[in-house]
């Protein structure tokens, strides 16, 4: 299982490497492909990650000694301070390109923010390598589930940084986030981490993929696609339910 998720880790970054060559994906209006991940990537949050999220609820309640209520709310108040952290990331990175707009710069973050704004998402890039080997649900059904999910995820999180970063992306920025899933996977395979600190993870990550899917799909700017997005979304659902 540890050789097989270290092939899955290669892969995801991969992705970040390769997918900036199909140019015509991240064109507007959106590409089929593109929102068709994101459907799939969205039903992922909705049928796995939050249920996951209720199961860490009984690690909370054994580990800290709280009552089940309090602990179901632990657990989302961590999502919910992951949704924020990436939110917070998002509009630092929006603002940086409209005052670089405003000042006949190129539309791309200030080149004072590009480690901050990137930094961040090599670590959200991190715990996604570092759970390919410690979940809350083990078993190669839950492991090719993930990561088909994450792989999707990726596609369309990789466009968004690209256009964030422009070049810098190319050059420099695509190699940290293949690196940093790996990096994730390695530290996996030679530690692992408290039952709550886990969960504490994952449900950090949780609000992040949330957020990070969400941003892509939903803004007007994006013209994304609804029938390939719902199409993505059920196909990814009913496999979910089947299984």
């Amino acid at each position: 299982m540890i050789l097989l998720s270290g092939l899955l880790a290669l892969g995801l970054g991969l992705i970040h490497v390769f997918i900036g060559r199909l140019h015509t994906m991240g064109h507007v209006p959106r590409s089929t492909w593109l929102s068709a991940a994101g459907g799939v990537a969205v039903a992922y949050v909705f049928l796995h990650i939050l249920p996951e999220l209720g199961a860490h609820q009984a690690t909370f309640a054994r580990e800290l000694k709280l009552r089940d209520k309090t602990a179901e709310t632990s657990v989302f108040l961590v999502g919910l301070a992951g949704l924020a952290a990436f939110y917070g990331l998002e509009r630092l990175a929006k603002t940086s390109r409209s005052r670089s707009r405003a000042e006949g710069r190129e539309d791309a973050v200030e080149a004072r923010l590009f480690w901050v704004h990137l930094g961040s998402f090599a670590i959200y890039n991190i715990l996604i390598g570092y759970l390919l080997v410690h979940r809350e649900e083990p078993g190669l059904v839950s492991l090719l589930l993930y990561a088909a999910a994450m792989a999707t995820h990726f596609v369309t999180s990789d466009f968004g940084l690209r256009e964030d970063h422009k070049h810098r992306y190319d050059r420099i920025g695509r190699w940290i986030m293949a690196g940093a899933v790996i990096a994730g996977w390695g530290l996996a395979a030679i530690t692992r981490l408290s039952d709550l600190a886990i969960g504490l993870l994952f449900a950090f990550l949780a609000g992040g993929v949330m957020l990070n899917v969400l941003k892509e799909e939903l803004p007007e700017d994006r013209q994304s696609r609804f029938w390939p997005f719902l199409g993505g979304a059920a196909v990814y659902a009913l496999v979910l339910v089947a299984i």
